[in-house]
């Protein structure tokens, strides 16, 4: 039986196709224009996050200087010139720095015991039916209560101490800390659960190696929510426990200056407040998402 003269002429090639010579082009010089043209220093300059905030401070002091000095009442609003000046010498004097180290050395207290709380309540709810029972019956209860209004109540439990402030800086930290780590909990796929799973983890393993780095993003909300609620909760409540015990952080500091009429020293502490804040987040939770949550490709 013979094959068809198509089908034996193509069987060669189908062995052995042909092998085409490789040519080489020779690119056309490009001239006079650069393969990569430089940004303009504005538009550099432009792209630093740490000088557009620097701008932004800066108009923001240039109208309270401005409104100051329309104003021309230092007792009401002193200019920010003047508020600088008592901040510096606030500094170097080391009251000021005093006052804010007592104030830090609480609200450290309180917000790393919210943490161990938050942590304990969030590991329960993932774990059993009656922690999640728990953990949304007591938020429910005890979230909308502003933690300031327990202050009396913390005075009566545990006297004229920092108990009765670090007591109440929990209550602040403890609840939007629980619920955003517990929504991070619930928002980890369940693909990634099951390989968890697979790989024997259990129980407190389970929750620190696969539910915290994927629910990182919502715990840190929840670190700077909690942050924001402990610092401004002291601050408020140093103003009522530093006058009734005669001593007290950077709240007492406050109140102590606004009765005495010194308000370029209540606007310095006010300022002190400010900048630990800016620096809390720019230095402490910027850095963490950027060694972590951006470094990982989870937040952009």
């Amino acid at each position: 039986m013979s094959l068809p003269t198509s089908s034996v002429s193509a069987a060669p090639f189908a062995l052995h196709p042909p092998v085409r010579p490789e040519v080489l082009h020779t690119l056309p010089p490009l001239g006079r224009v650069a393969p990569a043209q430089p940004l303009p220093l504005g538009r550099r300059l432009w792209q630093q996050g740490a000088l557009r905030k620097a701008l932004i401070l800066a108009v923001l002091a240039l109208l309270w200087e401005g409104v100051a000095r329309w104003q021309d009442n230092d007792l009401l609003l002193p200019t920010f010139l003047q508020t600088a000046q008592a901040f510096a010498q606030g500094v170097a004097s080391g009251e000021l720095l005093h006052k804010t180290a007592l104030s830090l050395a609480v609200l450290l207290k309180g917000y790393l015991a919210g943490i161990a709380c938050a942590f304990v309540l969030t590991t329960l709810a993932v774990s059993t039916q009656l922690g999640r029972d728990l953990l949304s019956t007591l938020t429910a209860m005890f979230n909308p209560l502003p933690a300031i209004a327990l202050l009396p109540l913390a005075l009566l439990w545990f006297g004229l101490g920092q108990g009765s402030l670090v007591f109440v800086l929990v209550h602040s930290v403890l609840w939007p800390l629980a619920l955003n780590t517990y929504a991070g909990f619930q928002g980890v796929p369940e693909t990634l659960r099951m390989a968890g799973r697979n790989y024997g983890l259990k129980g407190l393993r389970y929750v620190l190696q696969l539910l915290v780095p994927a629910a990182l993003p919502s715990i840190l909300s929840g670190l700077k929510i909690g942050w924001a609620f402990a610092w401004r909760t002291l601050i408020a409540a140093e103003l009522v426990f530093g006058a009734s015990s005669g001593q007290g952080g950077l709240g007492w500091y406050i109140f102590q200056n606004r009765n005495e009429l010194y308000t370029d020293k209540v606007f310095a502490g006010l300022a002190m407040v400010i900048a630990i804040g800016l620096a809390v987040e720019n230095l402490g939770f910027h850095t963490l998402e950027r060694l972590t949550v951006r470094r990982w490709g989870v937040q952009r």
